[in-house]
C-alpha cells in the first residue's frame, strides 16, 4: 500500500490498523533541539480520543501515545521520532455480519476491489483511529511553530449553522462542551440534536472551522505546493471529509472584483481577508481561515440492503459503537492536519532566499 507518508521536509509516516495491536508513526525531518511538552501531546489525543461525552462512540480507548525514539532528555534529537498507541478495547465480533459484505458509503468495496482482501475489523487501514497517529505529529507541529496559533471548531452540525464570524466568537469556550462549538446557546441545541440522531440509529454531518493566526508571510511554493492546495489535501485525505474551501470560498463567486479585492495597509496588511491569508499560493500574514465539511459518518444502526462478495443483494443492520456525528472528535485532527503543513512550509520557506 502507498500513500502512508504525509509532507515533504517535516514528514509523518502511519502505521497500524484499527483491530490491530497498536497504531502509530514515525514523524521524520523534526529538527534537534525542540524542546517538547508531551503532556501536550497527550491533551490533543485526549481531545480526540473515543469515549469523551454521550455524542461520540462509547469504545473506551485510553489512546496514551508511547515514544521509542527520537527524544532524549525531553528535547528533540532530529533523528527519526517513532511513537505507537496501543488498541485496547477492541471488539472485532461486531463486525463479523460484514465479513462477506460490503457497507454502503465504506471503503469495503473498493478495498476489496483494489488489494483482493480486506480487514473487515473496524475497516482496517481505513479506519479514522488512524487519525490518531496524525493528531501526535501535529501537537508536535504545533510546538515547533511557537509563535502560530490553530484553532479549529465546530461551525455546523446537519442544518444547524453559527451564522458568525470567528473574529466574534470566544474561542476559549470551545472544549467548554461536547459539541466543540464556541457560541455556548448553539453548542447546546447541536448536543440535543446530535442525541436526537443516535436515538433514532442515524448519523448527521457537520463543518468545522480552522484558523491559523500569526502565521509568518512567505509560506507556500507558489505553483504546484501552494500553501492552500496543500491545506486542501490534508483536509481531503481525512476520513468522512468532502469539502473544502479557505477564505470568501464559494460565496465569493457572487462578488465584484472591486468588492471582492483586499486593499493594503501601509504595512502590508490588508484591510479585508477575504483571501484568507493566502494570495498566490503564499501566506501573506493575515488570519488563514478555511471550512471543511464532513459527510454523515456511514455506518448507521438500521437495516440497510447491500451486496456481498459474490454480487448477491443481502440485507444486513449496522452494529458496534460508532459516532452519531463525527465533527466534535475531528476538531483536535483538523488543527493536526493544519500545524503539519505549517510547519512544513515554515521549514520549505528556510530554503528560499540566503
Amino acid at each position: 500500500m502507498a500513500g502512508n507518508t504525509f509532507g515533504n521536509l517535516f514528514k509523518l509516516t502511519t502505521f497500524g490498523e484499527s483491530h490491530g495491536k497498536a497504531i502509530g508513526g514515525i514523524i521524520d525531518g523534526c529538527p534537534a533541539g525542540l524542546e517538547l511538552d508531551l503532556d501536550a501531546v497527550q491533551n490533543d489525543l485526549d481531545r480526540r480520543r473515543p469515549g469523551q461525552s454521550a455524542i461520540v462512540t462509547q469504545r473506551k480507548e485510553p489512546d496514551t501515545v508511547e515514544f521509542y525514539s527520537g527524544i532524549f532528555e525531553g528535547k528533540t534529537t532530529g533523528t527519526p521520532i517513532g511513537f505507537a498507541i496501543h488498541n485496547t478495547n477492541q471488539k472485532s465480533k461486531d463486525y463479523s455480519h460484514i465479513k462477506d459484505s460490503y457497507r454502503p458509503s465504506h471503503a469495503d468495496y473498493v478495498y476489496d476491489q483494489k488489494y483482493g482482501l480486506r480487514d473487515y475489523r473496524g475497516g482496517g487501514r481505513s479506519s479514522a483511529r488512524e487519525t490518531a497517529s496524525r493528531v501526535v505529529a501535529g501537537a508536535i507541529a504545533k510546538q515547533l511553530l511557537k509563535e502560530v496559533r490553530v484553532t479549529a471548531f465546530v461551525s455546523q452540525v446537519g442544518e444547524m449553522k453559527l451564522n458568525k464570524a470567528y473574529q466574534e466568537l470566544d474561542f476559549s469556550n470551545i472544549e467548554e462542551n461536547p459539541v466543540r462549538c464556541p457560541d455556548p446557546e448553539m453548542a447546546s441545541k447541536m448536543e440535543e440534536y446530535i442525541k436526537s440522531i443516535k436515538k433514532q440509529g442515524d448519523t448527521i454531518g457537520g463543518v468545522i472551522t480552522c484558523v491559523a493566526q500569526n502565521v509568518p508571510v512567505g509560506l507556500g511554493e507558489p505553483v504546484f505546493d501552494k500553501l492552500h492546495a496543500d491545506l486542501g489535501k490534508a483536509m481531503l485525505s481525512i476520513n468522512a471529509v468532502k469539502g473544502f474551501e479557505y477564505g470568501s470560498g464559494f460565496s465569493g463567486v457572487t462578488m465584484k472584483g472591486s468588492e471582492h479585492n483586499d486593499q493594503y495597509n501601509e504595512d502590508g496588511t490588508t484591510k479585508t481577508n477575504r483571501s484568507g491569508g493566502i494570495q498566490g499560493g503564499i501566506s501573506n500574514g493575515m488570519d488563514i481561515y478555511f471550512n471543511v465539511a464532513f459527510k454523515p459518518v456511514a455506518t448507521i444502526l438500521q437495516g440497510y440492503d447491500t451486496i456481498n462478495k459474490k454480487g448477491e443483494k443481502v440485507a444486513a443492520q449496522g452494529k458496534g459503537r460508532h459516532d452519531p456525528c463525527v465533527v466534535p472528535r475531528a476538531v483536535p485532527i483538523v488543527e493536526a492536519m493544519t500545524a503539519l503543513v505549517l510547519a512544513d512550509h515554515w521549514l520549505l520557506a528556510r530554503t528560499n532566499k540566503l
